[in-house]
């Protein structure tokens, strides 16, 4: 019993651990989160590195959430623009469409103007024939005119049609905006989903599962909005599509109501048409009948001449035939050409039909927008959309064909009455002529009549033929207009079926996506539900006794998230502050910055003391900034506080809560062992509520399962230990020899503890040598700190020297304002002093009148006043002197101020200067990136038009294609309409044939036409690739054979629906290539998406590099030009000016030539004349000699001239060598300058360098720091280890160690009684208050472990005392170890987990600081290469600016080269008037040497002496001019080079400065950031050393608590050694007992083996857990499988059930067939039941006549039968026959008796009474005896009687069985008209035996009873058994006859 109980007891506690396992797993994540969160806080609270590092992670969060938002916008941007430029594309289009519709519109005004006018012309046509009839006297023969009426074939149109296509393009737009909506919405709904997504990711990271639930919830919330926002847009859609079909209803209205009036019209028109026409007829019938009586006398007349005048009829009747023949041609002629023409009118509707078949096809897409809308709201709420609209539009269109169709029909009849009435006149005129060949004379007239008649005719059918040619023509640029608006139209609606195809496309794709994220949501939703089920059915075990814990934990959980709400606004107050702190630093700096300046200024100007206010203003500032950031501090102060008192009362409030969890484990442990109890004891009660509890069904069974098999085994354990009662000694040698085995381990077990206190202290050992590592890198670290501050200090030095100048500033400033009270008072006492001076002189100028007047005598008061006014008046004098010196202090202050105010606008433009130049480059870059994104677009939109290209030839060859088909289609449909239906057309006219064939000429024309096409089409598609042709070829094999089919359905009847196939078919393929062209464009995009996605980043620095080498070949390309240029033009001008030279020297030597041989010529002319002319002759010569010396002396002149230019060149070079030098100087200059620049960068770099530096210190130092940390962690976890073991080992102990550390603490505190140890209390504290916890939950395991324990020794307490006491001391000794090896393995398990941790959060931030170290090496990559690329752009600019140089030197040189040349022009303008002057001398000379021989000498010489004087007047006048020309011309090129160099060298100064002012500011900016930096990491060396200390002191605290473990350890182990000796002892005193007690040892040997059993079972059982649970499953399994096998096997009798139920509706049906054939028979039979009751009628009225004769009459048979028998029978029997005959025959008793008492007298009675038949006697009928009756004489008379009645009772036929005329069906009644009696009988029917009946023929038939009322009137033989007649009742009807045996037995047959 007591084992059983122990078993059950830890069943229970089992159950109970898992139940509490599961809580404390849910507990233990609250308190872990809890933990994090504080832990967090803490971090965050207490470390500024971890401070920054957080702040650092927050701010990269926040800047890759920026960018992500960003690029969303900018995704959103372009997606706006896109759909804007859908939106104007879808515009265009409609706008286009509306402009072809209303094109439309006229064309068929136009058509309506036509048929007009055709109406017009045949009511003309109308009126001509009847003025040819009246003009026809006699038989006039007049032919009608055929052609025109035969011509007109009205083709009426309406534009009606065309206003519904309005709103069909306002559909369009509404259904575009629609999708652009729903777009825009699917965009937002994805950046929704990804935020969230983002959410998600980031809140699992930092987040439990608490927090996951609220968001859940969260989501749920949203998705129950976005839900409501759908049903609400999904109304509004379902009101704007029902505004927009009444809208259309409307329209559709007024459509047809137009229509309708225009069909009147027609008809009305048409009326007025036949009403003319028969008042025509009319008219021409009078007409008739008068030409005949005029004919007939005329005949009369002509009879005499007849004979005369044969011949002349027969030639004009030649001509006439003739004239016949050519009007027959003329006609063919005609009616050929209006065969043309209603060719091309078919063509024309032909057209029309296409157009119609093109406006349902658009009619189709829009009702396929629409569905595919209907889709759209269907996903979304999953709506049926309404009907599409466009099938009104298609019942309107069918409604105006229809009525086309009619106007068609109407005029085709108007035709047909026109051309009757022709025809009825041609016969009259037949008819006249016949009657008028009596007179030739009238004949004679009536053919010259006709002849003219006729030439008219044919001169108007000529005309009528060129007409019908002009109409023709029309009609074929009609033709073409319209197959060219058609094939647009076609183009423009293919377009917009694309584009509507990709737009649904991309929805149904965002539809998709948006599908696949909600199907993840709903999945993640899923999985979250199905945990949070999980764990809602692991809680519903435990709801009842936990719904107070709930309420409390909510309220907890509700205070942590205040808490944490408020830790977070702390946070973000803290980040918010550190940010302004930073902000306010950095101001601070700036300000001591401007403070350095102004105190340089100060020290400057020290004796103006005016510049203090402005820096007394400055300090004011300052010191209002320091006091906020004061403030600032102190409040982030009181908020650090604050976290801490909140974290400190969290952890209080945790470790409360975990407190009250454990007690309410407890409570729940203990009340869910009752709750077993009382489930044990009532099985009972919780049967019955089963039914109300199925949630907890399971539960209760499976614990129900676990309490039998539990039990099951301890009977199992009773039983072994009943046996083991009975076993002999050798149990107990075994349990010695076991005993010997547990001390030998044990012993085993002390060598191991004893080894692993050996390895503890060499781990001891080494981490010591560790301690002493780190504290010689400690040491180095502290004597860095103390130089740090010592730096520090001189900082605090000079920040104190500055207070005190910030002081004294201040003093200056408070007394400089009560200074400028004191001048404002002033100023007031001033003009206080003014107004009263005026007053006194005002009084001084009265006394002075006063005096004046009076006598001068002078009193001594007024001399006193007067005198002390003037001293006053000095006084003021004084007084505001002062005050305007101070004025003019103040005024030279504010000057000062302004003047500094001045120079810091300058610095601000200088910077909003530099700004705008970054501004600027930046806008070029932008401005760069535009055009490489407009040429990419430009790129995209010829690859795109292309694209359209390629696709419009496509679409033209499939047209040609298709049109080439239709026409051979067209051509092979005419022959085979002819092959077929030759044999029914042999009747058609020759007219017709001839339509054919021209028709058929026609066709071929076209089809050699077309195959030119095809030819020139062929060769492009050869150009074309043979992929692309032998595609086309497929696609074109496929659309003939689709032709071929649809020409075969075409000839059928079935033409709308083969229209329709083919529209679905054109409507497909179009949305196959539409998908083509869709994926192309699609991919497209991608493709250029990629290419700028990855060009992007590559952009800038391609740009900057392909601007330095543009740079570089225009430097090149300039500098070559230069020089190529400069010399070239110097060597061009050089070589042109000694060619002239030459050329110019020649023709001097020619004419000096000439003028030799002309003096050689006059000389030998002077020898020959004489002497007299000699002196003449002497003088000319000395003229000329002169003249000679005289242009000798100019060529020397021009020698000179020319040795002038060339000196000239040659300065010029000089000067330029000049200029060389002092460009190569400039260069110098410059190099030296770049060399500053050099230096000043590579200081810049060894700035970099240094930071850099000091980067990889900070990064060494904090390496440094984690492995401190690290070290300290390990530390920390072997503290935590040791602690752990020696609390377990001896908690007692632990105590004393406690308290022996505060003492050792407390000596070794006095030495450092700072910050530091306050520290250390602080984390001793945190120690002791972790001990404790530990040690309260080491309280409560060891508490539940007794609880257990007395549990179980409570439980076996009543049977046996002496086992409890040995059971439960070793079951607690091994319970105890367990619990303590379990929570050291978890403990340990623990301490690694957080280890690992830590080392992954290590490596995480060692990571990022890789990653930001990476980053920034990347970002001053970035800067160098950004000034790499500066410099090279500033030296490319240098040299560009050397180059321009170089240029205006060369440009000088040209000018100077140009001057020369304007001198050698100049000097060969001179030579060339030389020339000229010579040559004009040579000709005087020849006119001299004429005159000479004429004798003229006088005038040659006067001639010659002017010429000479003219010449030499003009040589000088030139030479003046040439040379003022050439001064001037030098001068304006020497000002002007001059100029230009002037400006270079200005420009190049200004460069150089704004460079050197550049240089120095960036130098200024980067010097202050350096020492930003260098401060920034003094400051942050500061706390790192100050972090190293700290954790000195940590580990110093450490390791003075390591010794101390360690000596409680050694203390420990000599306490564990004394308890062994003890042991020891006790085992020997134990020894000394068993030799002594061997009588107890068997009692003791019988327990042990009883607690072996037990042990043994205990161990069975730990190992037995998941075997038991497997069979507990595998039972489960069973036990399903059982109820599925009998579920099963109810299946199975369920189905045999049905099948019979099944053959019982088979046999019913089978019955119904058969009451159907017996239901006839029935009608015979009951014809024959008429006849038969009509006999038995007949025989009924005999019977009951025979009634009525014999009631007073007796049966003779039945008398003599009595009369023997009573004879026979013997004489003491005779008075019972007596008595049986009378009450037989009615008579009394008493007469009876009367009768017998008189024996003789009352036999005679008797016999005469029933012979006589006295008045008493009845006659009774009586019932005769059967054949096969014998009479049995030795028997008694009552026996004979008896067997009488028995034999009359009994039936004579066998039982009856149900016959046809029983089964009645129960309706008859309700169905005929039967005869009263059938109704009486179905009623009786329905009302008696309807239970009887078998529930299958129910309906059908009914049981007849045997027994029915008296009311039912019929034949008494057909009338059941009544109670009326004297006879006994009959045998019942066993229920075997009933309907339902009776089917039983047909079932069995």
């Amino acid at each position: 019993m007591a084992s059983w109980l122990g078993g059950l007891g830890s069943g229970l506690g089992q159950s109970l651990g898992q139940v509490g396992g599961s809580l404390s797993s849910l507990t233990g994540q609250i308190s872990s989160f809890t933990k994090d969160i504080l832990l967090e806080g803490a971090e965050e609270v207490g470390d500024a590195a971890t401070e920054l590092h957080v702040s650092n992670s927050r701010l990269r969060e926040i800047e890759s959430i920026n960018a992500a938002q960003k690029l969303e916008n900018e995704r959103l941007k372009k997606v706006c623009s896109d759909l804007e430029e859908k939106h104007e594309a879808a515009e265009l289009q409609v706008k286009q469409l509306s402009v072809e519709y209303r094109k439309q519109l006229q064309q068929k005004e136009v058509e309506i103007s036509h048929l007009k006018a055709r109406q017009n012309a045949l009511q003309e046509q109308l009126q001509k024939v009847q003025t040819a009839t009246q003009s026809a006297q006699l038989g006039t023969d007049v032919l009608p005119p055929d052609a025109t009426s035969a011509s007109y074939v009205p083709v009426v149109r309406h534009s009606s049609g065309f206003e519904g296509d309005d709103m069909d393009f306002g559909d369009i737009i509404w259904s575009q905006q629609e999708i652009n909506r729903l777009s825009n919405k699917v965009s937002t709904l994805e950046s929704e989903v990804d935020h969230w997504k983002h959410i998600a990711l980031s809140s699992k990271a930092q987040r439990t599962d608490d927090a996951e639930q609220s968001e859940i919830c969260k989501l749920q919330n949203i998705v129950k909005e976005l839900k409501q926002n759908l049903c609400q847009e999904i109304d509004e859609h379902q009101h704007e599509l029902s505004v927009l079909q009444d809208a259309h209803r409307q329209k559709l209205v007024e459509i047809s109501r137009r229509h309708r009036e225009e069909l009147s019209e027609y008809e009305e028109r048409i009326e007025e048409l036949e009403n003319q026409l028969q008042q025509g007829g009319v008219s021409n019938d009078a007409m008739d009948n008068s030409k005949i009586n005029e004919q007939q006398k005329s005949a009369q007349s002509f009879e005499g001449g007849k004979l005369d005048e044969l011949q002349v009829v027969k030639d004009l009747e030649d001509e006439i035939r003739k004239l016949n023949h050519k009007l027959s041609s003329a006609k063919e002629e005609n009616k050929a050409l209006l065969k043309e023409k209603e060719l091309v009118k078919a063509e024309q509707i032909q057209i029309t039909q296409e157009y119609e078949n093109l406006k349902s096809d658009f009619s189709m897409l829009q009702s396929s927008v629409a569905e595919q809308d209907a889709l759209m709201k269907e996903q979304e709420k999953k709506l049926q959309s309404k009907t599409p609209l466009p099938e009104d539009v298609v019942r309107l269109q069918q409604a105006l064909l229809e009525a086309e169709n009619e106007i068609a029909r109407l005029s085709n009849l108007n035709q047909e009455g026109l051309e009757k009435e022709l025809t009825s006149a041609q016969h009259k005129h037949e008819e006249i002529l016949s009657a008028s060949t009596e007179g030739q004379n009238s004949e004679l007239s009536q053919l010259r009549q006709d002849l003219q008649r006729k030439e008219q005719e044919l001169s108007e059918s000529i005309a009528e033929r060129e007409t019908l040619i002009v109409e023709l023509e029309e009609l074929d640029k009609q033709n073409q207009e319209a197959n060219q608006h058609m094939i647009a139209l076609k183009e423009q609606l293919s377009k917009q079926h694309t584009e509507t195809d990709s737009i649904i496309k991309q929805l149904k794709l965002d539809i998709d996506s948006e599908r696949k994220k909600v199907s993840e949501l709903e999945i993640e939703k899923m999985e979250t539900i199905k945990e949070l089920n999980s764990q809602k059915e692991k809680l519903s075990q435990c709801s009842y006794a936990l719904n107070d814990l709930h309420i409390s934990k909510q309220q907890l959980q509700d205070n942590i998230k205040d808490l944490q709400e408020q830790l977070r606004k702390a946070q973000d107050c803290n980040l918010h502050n550190r940010k302004e702190m930073e902000e306010l630093q950095q101001r601070l700096k700036e300000k001591e910055e401007e403070l350095s300046v102004s105190l340089s200024k100060l020290t400057e100007k020290g004796s103006q003391e005016s510049n203090y206010i402005c820096q007394d203003v400055i300090l004011k500032e300052k010191e209002v900034e320091i006091e906020k950031l004061q403030k600032d501090i102190s409040e982030n102060k009181q908020l650090s506080e604050d976290l801490e008192k909140s974290l400190s009362d969290l952890r209080t409030q945790n470790g409360k809560l975990i407190a009250d969890i454990e007690e309410l484990k407890q409570e729940l442990s203990n009340t869910i062992s009752e709750k077993n109890k009382v489930y044990l004891e009532k099985d009972a009660v919780v049967e019955a509520l089963k039914m109300e509890k199925r949630q907890l069904e399971s539960e209760l069974n499976q614990t129900e399962k676990r309490l039998l098999e539990q039990a099951q085994k301890y009977k199992q354990t009773i039983g072994e230990l009943s046996n083991a009662r009975s076993m002999d000694t050798t149990a107990l040698q075994l349990e010695h020899e076991r005993l010997v085995k547990l001390n030998q381990e044990k012993d085993f077990k002390i060598a191991e503890l004893q080894r692993s206190i050996e390895q503890m202290e060499t781990d001891h050992q080494e981490t010591k040598e560790m301690l002493t590592t780190s504290l010689g890198g400690q040491k180095q670290l502290t004597e860095l700190i103390k130089e740090k501050e010592v730096f520090i200090e001189k900082l605090k030095n000079q920040t104190s020297q500055v207070k005190q100048e910030l002081e004294e500033y201040m003093k200056v400033s408070v007394k400089q304002d009560v200074l400028k009270q004191n001048l404002e008072e002033k100023d007031r006492s001033l003009a206080v002093m003014k107004e009263e001076n005026n007053h006194l002189k005002e009084e001084i100028e009265r006394l002075k009148d006063q005096q004046s007047r009076s006598t001068p005598v002078v009193e001594p008061k007024t001399l006193d006043i007067i005198i002390e006014l003037e001293s006053e008046v000095t006084q003021l004098k004084v007084i505001k002197n002062n005050l305007e010196e101070e004025i003019e202090v103040h005024k030279k202050t504010i000057e000062d101020q302004n003047q500094t105010t001045a120079q810091l606008q300058q610095s601000l433009q200088q910077q909003r200067k530099e700004i705008d130049e970054s501004k600027f480059q930046c806008e070029q870059m932008n401005v760069t990136h535009e055009r490489l994104s407009l040429e990419k677009d430009e790129e995209i939109k010829n690859l795109q038009k292309t694209i359209e290209q390629i696709k419009t030839q496509l679409h033209k060859e499939r047209q040609i294609i298709q049109t080439d088909s239709s026409d051979l289609f067209q051509d092979t449909k005419v022959q085979t309409l002819n092959g077929e239906n030759g044999n029914e057309k042999h009747d058609l006219s020759k007219a017709e044939i001839e339509r054919l064939v021209a028709g058929i000429k026609e066709r071929e024309m076209e089809i050699k036409l077309l195959n030119e096409k095809n030819v020139s089409l062929s060769q492009q598609i050869d150009q074309l690739s043979k992929d692309e042709v032998g595609k086309l070829n497929q696609i074109i094999q496929e659309k003939e054979m689709e032709i071929q089919a649809l020409n075969a359905r075409f000839s059928s009847a079935s033409y709308r629906q083969d229209v329709l196939c083919l529209q679905q078919q054109l409507q497909a393929y179009v949305v196959e290539r539409e998908q083509v062209l869709a994926v192309l464009s699609e991919k497209t995009r991608e493709n250029s998406q990629l290419k700028t996605e990855y060009r992007n980043i590559m952009d800038m620095v391609a740009a900057k590099e392909a601007a330095l080498v543009r740079l570089q070949e225009e430097n090149q390309k300039l500098s070559n030009r230069s020089e190529n240029s400069s010399e070239d033009m110097s060597r061009e001008t050089i070589q042109n000016l000694s060619r002239i030279i030459r050329e110019k020297d020649i023709e001097i030597d020619a004419l000096s030539q000439k003028c030799q041989t002309l003096l050689t010529v006059l000389q030998t002319s002077g020898t020959g004349t004489g002497n007299g002319s000699g002196s003449v002759n002497s003088n000319q010569f000395e003229e000329l000699l002169q003249e000679r010396d005289k242009l000798k002396q100019q060529v020397k002149k021009m020698e000179e001239w020319k040795q002038q230019v060339i000196t000239t060149v040659q300065n010029m070079q000089h000067e330029s060598a000049h200029l060389q030098e002092e460009l190569h100087k400039l260069q110098a200059q410059f190099s030296v300058e770049s060399d500053s620049n050099s230096k000043l960068q590579i200081d810049y770099n060894g700035l970099i360098e240094s930071y850099e530096q000091n980067e990889k210190k900070l990064k060494s130092f904090s390496q440094e720091l984690a492995q401190v940390q690290h070290s300290i962690g390990q530390l920390h976890n072997t503290k935590d280890l040791l602690l752990s073991k020696l609390d377990l080992v001896t908690p007692s102990v632990a105590t004393a160690s406690t308290i022996s550390q505060r003492s050792d603490v407390q000596h070794s505190s006095p030495e450092v009684l700072s910050d530091e140890s306050k520290l250390l209390q602080k984390e001793l504290k945190q120690l002791k208050k972790k001990l404790q916890e530990k040690d309260s939950t080491i309280k409560t395991l060891q508490e539940n472990n007794q609880r257990l324990s007395d549990s179980v020794v409570t439980a076996s307490e009543i049977e046996r005392k002496n086992q409890e006491w040995t059971e439960s001391e070793m079951r607690q000794i091994k319970e105890k170890h367990d619990v303590l090896q379990r929570s050291l393995r978890e403990k340990d398990i623990l301490i690694k987990s957080k280890s690992d941790e830590l080392l992954s959060v290590s490596e995480n931030l060692s990571n990022k600081e890789n990653e930001n170290e990476l980053l920034k090496q990347a970002v001053t990559n970035l800067k160098e290469r950004n000034l790499i690329l500066e410099m090279d752009i500033r030296k490319l600019k240098e040299e560009n600016d050397k180059i321009v140089a170089q240029c205006r030197e060369k440009e000088t040189e040209f000018r100077a080269l140009q001057e020369t040349n304007m001198q050698f022009s100049m000097m060969l303008k001179e030579k060339e008037f030389e020339s000229h002057s010579m040559k004009e001398k040579a000709l005087a000379f020849e006119k001299l040497l004429k005159e000479k021989e004429q004798g003229k000498t006088g005038e040659l010489n006067q001639l010659l002496h002017e010429v000479k004087s003219m010449q030499e007047k003009a040589v000088t006048f030139q030479q003046e001019r040439d040379q003022v020309m050439v001064a001037l011309k030098q001068k304006q090129m020497e000002s002007s080079a001059l100029q230009s160099e002037i400006q270079h060298l200005r420009e190049k100064e200004q460069r150089l400065n704004q460079e050197l002012e550049r240089l120095r500011n960036h130098l200024l900016e980067m010097e202050d950031s350096y020492t930003r930096e260098a401060l920034a990491a003094e400051d942050r060396e500061v706390k790192l050393r100050k972090k190293v200390v700290v954790l000195e002191e940590k580990l110093v605290s450490s390791s003075t608590a390591v010794e101390n473990a360690s000596h409680q350890a050694t203390l420990q182990v000599e306490s564990l050694q004394e308890q062994l000796n003890l042991v020891s002892k006790q085992r020997d005193e134990t020894v000394l007992q068993l030799t002594i007690s061997q009588d107890q040892v068997k009692q003791y040997a019988l327990s042990l083996a009883n607690l072996q059993m037990v042990l043994e079972q205990f161990q069975q059982e730990e190992k037995a857990m998941y075997s038991a649970e497997l069979e507990k499953h595998q039972k489960q399994t069973a036990e399903w499988r059982k109820k599925a096998e009998s579920l099963e096997e109810k299946v199975v009798s369920l189905q045999e059930s049905l099948g019979e139920a099944n053959a019982a509706l088979d046999a019913a049906s089978r019955l119904t067939e058969q009451l159907d054939i017996k239901e006839e028979q029935i009608e015979e039979l009951k014809k024959e039941g008429e006849i038969k009751r009509e006999m038995l009628e007949d025989v009924q009225n005999k019977l009951l006549n025979l009634m009525n004769s014999t009631e007073g009459k007796v049966d003779k048979l039945l008398m003599k039968n009595l009369f023997v028998g009573h004879f026979h029978t013997p004489k003491n029997k005779r008075p019972e026959v007596l008595r049986l005959m009378g009450s037989i025959l009615g008579v009394k008793k008493e007469e009876l008796d009367q009768l017998l008492s008189e024996d003789q007298r009352g036999v005679t009675r008797w016999v005469t009474g029933w012979l006589g038949g006295g008045a008493g006697s009845k006659s009774v009928p009586s019932t005769p005896l059967r054949p096969t009756h014998q009479n049995v004489f030795n028997s008694s008379f009552s026996e004979l009687f008896v067997k009488f009645l028995e034999t009359e009772s009994r039936p004579s036929l066998p039982p009856p069985k149900l016959t046809v005329h029983d089964m009645k069906p129960l309706g008859a009644a309700g169905t005929g008209t039967p005869s009263s009696s059938q109704m009486q009988d179905s009623a009786v029917l329905g009302t008696s035996r309807r239970p009887d009946a078998n529930p299958f023929l129910a309906p059908r038939s009914a049981a007849v009873p045997l027994i029915t009322p008296a009311n039912s009137s019929g034949h008494l033989l057909m009338k059941p058994i009544s109670d009326a007649l004297p006879s006994f009742t009959p045998l019942p009807v066993s229920p075997d006859a009933s309907a339902g045996a009776v089917l039983k037995d047909l079932l069995k047959q």
